[in-house]
């Protein structure tokens, strides 16, 4: 029985997914395998390339033949060049590591708030209300927020006139402008 280890398309339909599998060469592609020794997703920026690599290595001992593009994902990984006794390729790209949305969204509130972060405090667990000091020891949230906030004011434009001064002059004691009837 000839072994082939290719790859078994999953996913959608423009979005494709690849398992590495070692399969029955007469199985059709997506029929079924001998076992499951890896992931190939190319959509993903940089690809995800997960290979078993002591299984691939068992594999291709006993005679499997991998396909072009799986031989091409082995060469990637090093998988190939150890089977072969070449050196090693470079290293993979590796995806950056995702920020914690939840420590950026509270780190953005305490500033807007003007509470500064201290380090000791970020590594401390959490208290039990035991813990917790009484109530009147609290300080007013953020004063100094409130104080660097202009009042509401206006925009007077220099060209018009006062409207409260303009009605003082004038005889009219609604106002300038309101009906005398």
């Amino acid at each position: 029985m000839a072994v082939k280890i290719r790859l078994l398309r999953m996913g959608k339909i423009r979005n494709p997914q690849y398992r590495i599998v070692v399969a029955d060469s007469r199985t059709k592609r997506d029929g079924r395998a001998i076992e499951y020794v890896g992931i190939y997703q190319p959509k993903h920026d940089p690809s995800v390339i997960e290979v078993k690599s002591e299984r691939v290595q068992y594999w291709l001992s006993v005679g499997a033949q991998p396909s072009e593009a799986v031989q091409r994902i082995l060469e990637k990984t090093g998988d190939w060049q150890q089977f072969k006794g070449l050196p090693a390729p470079p290293p993979l790209l590796v995806a950056p590591e995702k920020a914690n949305r939840q420590a950026a969204y509270e780190a953005e509130a305490k500033a807007a708030a003007g509470v500064a972060d201290t380090p000791a405090k970020a590594q401390t667990p959490k208290k039990s209300k035991a813990d917790k000091p009484a109530a009147d020891d609290k300080t007013p949230a953020a004063p100094e927020v409130a104080a660097d906030r202009p009042t509401d004011t206006k925009a007077v434009d220099p060209a018009e006139p006062n409207r409260e001064a303009v009605a003082e002059d004038a005889k009219d004691p609604a106002g300038a402008g309101a009906d005398a009837s």
